[in-house]
């Protein structure tokens, strides 16, 4: 215990001699602030004296009178830009204590164990991390308080404006798939740490300096955001010049503000190492699991869904699926059936399918930049309705579009094909295939023209709007539910022309599968939208595709073609 002791000691003292190098940083600057105004008012009281006198030296008086008050101005200026500048705030799920009473008696019982502050609320985040996050700046208090005015329940902790400032805990922020795939003692084991730093955190000089560096990068945000109305665009000139005065004094202290951060993670890490310690080192196992099984689950199956304008409304109950069969296949998850007979963390919330639709509407909003409401073309969907609404409808429009293309090519219908179904340009698989087969340049110009219409249909999508959701209040850069330029974080890169083709060309094999053979539309939990032969997965037709458009080579998908039944001459419904 005198090593653990000593170790903490010597990270909050590392963070404590660091906030107090940002607070003098922050001195120095209200001193060079100060400095004219100090010599203007010595020159005036040695004239007053008789010590300086003559028209110089009212010159010279009068010079630095003008030059201390431009200064003070200019100080005066920033100092108001840092503190009404609402800072970067997390977007997450605000929880309240009704909604997850166990959660937050948990929390508060270990906070106890630890002897540190519990923290002033929780919330829930669509990613796989936890971390304490400071929201006692003036700014968030206001953005709070206009909440809160509103009945909006984004409400934040904060304090009524004009009260007393009483320095809060940070706000726990929780990753929502911990939740649904860690078992109670997991959870607890992991949030240690992460509650432990509320011990430094409370310290007078950190909070201090923390909202400084806060305030200065909200300064800088704000100079950086486009201007809206009016009144902004005529304060943009001395906005921008408060902005480098801010970034200058952040640039200043962003060494500081690093080395005390490491030092509060240090002294929290050691105050952890007497809680759960043996059952942590597990935890953090499954926590790499959940990572990887959260990322499969959003770019391989909530990703089309989206493109399709459909938000899977139980991301995180889906991420339990996914790292099942994940465990399953690579057998990662020793001990899974043991761990089925524990306390799953959810079981913590009062009502764990609206968190979990919450958290799923915010991940949405964040990785694609989908609508904060729902709409007609932005409705949640079930995973029991998933192969039908998103799997089967983005097979047949991804077929329509590819269809649209070759029309506009003016590519025939292929050989062989009945005069009746011909003449009513029927699309069928045929024409794809022959196509295709016929040369590498027209796979090249049909991937080009996929592109421009993927391009075009992108561009003519309705820009979604912010309104009164559910998210947190905070600052203009970074409001989910705003009216800013989304998605924060992409899953993926643009695609390629070559990409956009085969998965278009995929997608028309899939829909003659469904309408000629029998198959049907599947969802795999670590793959996304799958083809269901005889109510088996047919994982094998990629590779045909990719020769098919790249080499020109029919041959593989004819053969797979025949292996599965279907007629590549028979019309195929398209969206």
């Amino acid at each position: 215990m005198s090593g653990t002791g000593t170790g903490e000691e010597l990270g909050a003292q590392a963070a404590r001699a660091r906030a107090l190098a940002l607070l003098r940083i922050r001195s120095r600057a209200t001193a060079v602030a100060l400095l004219p105004a100090a010599f203007a008012v010595v020159l005036f009281a040695a004239g007053a004296q008789g010590y300086a006198e003559g028209s110089g030296w009212d010159a010279v008086r009068w010079a630095v009178a003008a030059c201390a008050v431009v200064v003070l101005l200019v100080a005066a200026a920033v100092a108001i830009a840092v503190v009404r500048a609402r800072p970067a705030v997390s977007p997450t799920v605000p929880l309240g204590e009704k909604a997850a009473p166990d959660l937050y008696r948990l929390v508060r019982e270990l906070a106890e164990r630890l002897g540190v502050p519990a923290p002033s609320a929780i919330a829930l985040t669509p990613d796989c991390d936890s971390w304490l996050e400071d929201r006692t700046h003036p700014a968030a208090d206001r953005a709070a308080h206009e909440a809160a005015s509103r009945g909006d329940a984004a409400a934040g902790p904060g304090r009524r404006p004009g009260r007393r400032r009483v320095q809060a805990a940070p706000v726990l922020v929780i990753g929502s798939p911990f939740l649904w795939w860690m078992r109670v003692a997991e959870l607890r084991a992991v949030l240690a740490p992460v509650v432990a730093g509320t011990g430094p955190s409370a310290h007078p000089d950190i909070a201090a300096a923390r909202r400084f560096v806060r305030g200065l990068d909200g300064v800088v945000a704000d100079a950086a955001a486009p201007a809206r109305g009016p009144v902004r665009k005529v304060l943009r000139l001395p906005g921008r010049f408060v902005g480098r005065i801010a970034r200058l004094l952040l640039r200043s202290c962003r060494g500081h503000a690093a080395e005390m951060e490491r030092g509060v993670a240090a002294a929290a890490s050691t105050r952890a190492q007497a809680v759960d310690y043996g059952l942590r080192v597990v935890a953090q196992e499954q926590v790499g699991l959940a990572y990887a099984g959260w990322d499969r689950l959003l770019t391989r199956v909530a990703l089309p869904a989206w493109r399709m304008g459909r938000w899977p409304s139980r991301l995180d109950a889906g991420v339990v699926s996914a790292l099942t069969e994940l465990s399953r296949r690579d057998r990662l998850a020793e001990g899974y059936a043991t761990r089925l007979g524990e306390r799953p963390a959810c079981d913590l919330l009062e009502e764990p399918g609206a968190a979990d639709e919450a958290a799923s509407l915010l991940a949405a909003r964040l990785f694609h930049g989908g609508p904060a409401e729902t709409g007609p073309d932005w409705a949640p969907v079930d995973w029991q309705q998933y192969p039908e609404e998103v799997v089967d409808r983005k097979w047949r429009t991804e077929a329509a579009r590819l269809h649209r293309v070759l029309d506009t090519m003016g590519v025939p219908p292929a050989s062989g094909t009945d005069a009746d179904t011909a003449c009513a340009g029927v699309p069928t698989l045929a024409r794809v295939v022959e196509h295709l087969a016929a040369g590498r340049d027209g796979g090249e110009e049909l991937a080009a023209g996929i592109s421009a219409a993927v391009a075009r249909e992108e561009a003519q999508a309705p820009v979604p709007a912010g309104g009164g959701g559910t998210g947190e209040a905070g600052g203009d850069v970074l409001d989910p539910w705003g009216p800013d330029p989304l998605p924060l974080f992409p899953l993926q890169p643009p695609r390629t022309g070559t990409e956009l083709l085969v998965d278009h060309v995929a997608a028309m094999v899939c829909c003659a599968a469904v309408d000629t053979a029998g198959a049907a539309p599947g969802l795999d939990w670590l793959d996304g939208p799958a083809l269901l032969v005889d109510g088996e997965r047919r994982a094998d037709l990629g590779s045909p595709v990719l020769s098919l458009v790249e080499d020109g080579d029919a041959g593989p998908l004819r053969s797979w073609l025949v292996s599965v039944g279907v007629r590549t001459d028979k019309p195929v419904r398209l969206v």
